[in-house]
């Protein structure tokens, strides 16, 4: 399991999963593309692009990694399909990310998310494995 929606009132919620810093990273990527769309065309060759962003600890540079994912959906139209982390350290990570236009008649959006948000924010090591908490503003 990647990720879990979890209750909250006015929000959106999930908890995302990894067994390393890296997978965590990875997932809530992943998760906000299946929150965001479904894509009911055929898989195709995708373009891609790489991202680095930075934060002041785990929790800074999960909320900057999902706000520059989701600035590509609505600020470039774009609609991450995957993203392989290149490197990862508190306060960067670089990433390279798979893509495809948004296009109406293919994708269906699930969801209206304007932003991951500090509320409730979380990450840390839970056992063997990582998890996030992130709350999205919809």
């Amino acid at each position: 399991m990647k990720y879990k929606m979890i209750d909250h009132t006015a929000d959106l919620g999930i908890e995302v999963f990894g067994s390393t810093l890296i997978d965590l990273f990875e997932n809530a990527a992943w998760a906000l593309s299946d929150l965001l769309t479904d894509d009911t065309g055929n898989p195709h060759p995708l373009p891609d692009t790489s991202i680095t962003v930075s934060g002041q600890d785990w929790p800074d540079l999960m909320v900057n990694w999902l706000r520059e994912l989701l600035y590509l959906f609505t600020g470039k139209d774009m609609i991450v399909k995957s993203a392989k982390i290149v490197s990862l350290s508190e306060y960067t990570l670089t990433a390279n990310v798979k893509y495809e236009p948004f296009l109406s008649y293919r994708h269906i959006i699930k969801n209206d998310i304007k932003a991951a948000t500090y509320h409730q924010i979380i990450v840390e090591q839970a056992g063997p494995e990582w998890k996030t908490r992130i709350i999205f503003d919809v």
